[in-house]
C-alpha cells in the first residue's frame, strides 16, 4: 500500500512462535504495570485526598461529589477530542515514541504535583490534566501493540499486559495504603501520607515505563503524500473508512455498548457497596480481591485465545457480564458483594485485553494511532452514559438494584452487535 514503510528489521519469526514472551513483549507489558498504579489511586486514595482538601475548605459533601463528577466528565471530553488527533499525529513518520514518552513524563510529573497542591480547586485542575494525559498515553500505548508482536500473538500479549497490570499495581498501592493507615505511628499526618502516596505512584509510573521507552521502535507508520495531509482532513477520511469497513464499524458499536457496561460496574461499585452496607475498608479489600482474581483469569483468556477462538471468548465474557448484572439486581446482602467482586475479576481482564488485541488485528497497522483514538472514544466516552442511566433509574425507582440491573441491556445489545460484526468480511480501510 502506498505511503506505508516498514524500515526496521522484521521480527524474528522463530523467536515469536515460541510460547515464551520475547524481551520486547515483556517490556511492553510493563507499561500496563506502570499505568495501572495510577488507575488504582484514582479509584481509592485520590478521592480521599480531595475529600480532605474539600473538608478543610468547608466544601459540602454534595458539592464534593458534584465537582468530582464534573472533573471526570471534563477529562473524558478532553480525551475524546484530543485522542484521535494525537493518535493521527503519532502515525506520521516516527513520532509515536516521542509522543508516548511526552505523555508519560507529563503524567508522572503531574501525579507527583498533585501531592503538593493544598487548595481543592487547583487540585481538581491538576487532576483533570493528569487524568487526561494518562488516558492519552493509553491511546498511544494500545496502538503500539502491532509494532511489538505479531498478529498471532496479540491476544496473549494483550492479556498478559492486563494480567500483570492487575497484580503489579497492587505493589505500590499496598505500600501507599500501609503508609496512610499507619501514618500516625510513624509521625506523619494523614495529609502528608496521602501526598507521599502520590509521589510514590508517580515514581512507579515513570520508573516502570523506562524499559519500553528505551526499546520501542515504530515499525508501521504513514509516509509519503499521506504524511503531509492535514490531521483533521486525515481523521475525516478515517471516519469514512470506518463506516465503509463494516467489520470495524460494527465492532466499535458493539464495544461502545458492552464496555460501557463493564466500566459502569467498575465506576459504580464503590457506591453500590456503600448502599449494601460495606465499610470503606471492606470495599478496599474487595477491590484487591478483584485484582488478584483478575490476574490468573486474564492469563487464562490469553492462553485460550491462542487456539484461535478469541471471538468466542469475547462473546463468553459479554454473556458472563450480562449474568453479573442480573446477579447484582438480586443482591440484598453485603456478602454477595464479595461474590460479585470475584465474578467481575474472572472476566474483567479477558474482555478488556481481547477487545484491545481484536481491534488491533482488524485495523490498518500504519494508522493504529488514530484508530485507537476512536476506540478510546467508544470506551471512555461511553462510560458516562452507563453511569448516568444507572443513576437515573436508581432515582426513579428508588432502588439501586434496578439501576445496576438495567446495565444488562448494554451487554445484550453489545453481544448482538458483536456477533453481527464477526460475520462481516474484513476490508482494508
Amino acid at each position: 500500500m502506498e505511503g506505508i514503510v516498514k524500515p526496521l528489521p522484521v521480527i524474528n519469526m522463530g523467536e515469536v512462535m515460541k510460547e515464551k514472551l520475547t524481551a520486547l513483549e515483556k517490556k511492553w507489558i510493563l507499561y500496563d504495570v506502570a499505568n495501572s498504579a495510577f488507575t488504582m489511586m484514582v479509584s481509592t486514595i485520590i478521592p480521599i485526598y480531595f475529600n480532605q482538601l474539600g473538608s478543610q475548605a468547608g466544601l459540602s459533601e454534595v458539592n464534593y461529589l458534584a465537582y468530582w463528577g464534573y472533573t471526570i466528565s471534563i477529562s473524558t471530553i478532553i480525551v475524546a477530542i484530543l485522542g484521535p488527533i494525537l493518535g493521527a499525529a503519532a502515525d506520521k513518520g516516527r513520532k509515536k515514541k516521542a509522543i508516548f514518552a511526552a505523555t508519560i513524563i507529563l503524567g508522572a510529573i503531574g501525579c507527583a504535583a498533585l501531592g503538593l497542591v493544598k487548595e481543592w480547586l487547583m487540585f481538581l485542575i491538576v487532576f483533570c490534566i493528569v487524568k487526561s494525559v494518562y488516558s492519552l498515553s493509553l491511546v498511544v500505548y494500545d496502538s503500539t501493540l502491532s509494532d511489538i508482536t505479531t498478529e498471532e500473538r496479540m491476544d496473549n500479549v494483550s492479556s498478559q499486559g492486563y494480567a500483570w497490570g492487575y497484580i503489579g499495581s497492587c505493589i505500590p498501592f499496598i505500600a501507599c495504603l500501609v503508609l496512610v493507615l499507619c501514618s500516625d505511628k510513624i509521625g506523619l499526618s494523614q495529609m502528608t501520607a496521602l501526598s507521599l502516596s502520590l509521589v510514590i505512584t508517580a515514581v512507579w509510573w515513570m520508573g516502570v515505563s523506562v524499559p519500553i521507552l528505551g526499546s520501542y521502535k515504530q515499525r508501521y507508520f504513514i509516509t509519503g503524500e499521506e504524511e503531509h495531509k492535514n490531521i483533521l482532513q486525515q481523521l475525516g477520511i478515517s471516519l469514512r473508512d470506518i463506516v465503509k469497513n463494516k467489520k470495524v464499524f460494527f465492532f466499535l458499536l458493539a464495544f461502545f455498548f458492552y464496555i460501557d457496561g463493564v466500566y459502569t460496574i467498575i465506576d459504580m461499585s464503590t457506591a453500590y457497596g456503600s448502599a449494601l452496607g460495606l465499610g470503606s475498608t471492606d470495599m478496599l479489600l474487595a477491590l484487591l480481591v478483584t485484582q488478584f482474581v483478575a490476574f490468573p483469569f486474564a492469563i487464562l483468556f490469553g492462553k485460550l485465545s491462542q487456539k484461535g477462538i478469541s471471538e468466542k471468548l469475547i462473546m463468553i465474557a459479554i454473556a458472563a457480564y450480562t449474568g453479573i448484572a442480573i446477579f447484582a439486581f438480586f443482591m440484598t446482602a453485603s456478602w454477595q458483594f464479595w461474590v460479585l467482586a470475584i465474578f467481575v475479576g474472572m472476566f474483567q481482564g479477558g474482555i478488556q485485553a481481547l477487545s484491545r488485541s481484536y481491534f488491533a488485528k482488524i485495523i490498518p497497522a500504519e494508522r493504529s494511532g488514530e484508530f485507537f483514538g476512536f476506540y478510546d472514544i467508544c470506551g471512555k466516552g461511553a462510560s458516562v452514559i452507563g453511569t448516568t442511566l444507572m443513576g437515573l433509574v436508581s432515582q426513579l425507582t428508588g432502588s439501586v438494584n434496578y439501576g445496576v440491573g438495567v446495565i444488562a441491556i448494554f451487554f445484550v445489545v453489545g453481544l448482538v452487535l458483536f456477533i453481527f460484526s464477526t460475520k462481516q468480511t474484513l476490508e482494508n480501510a
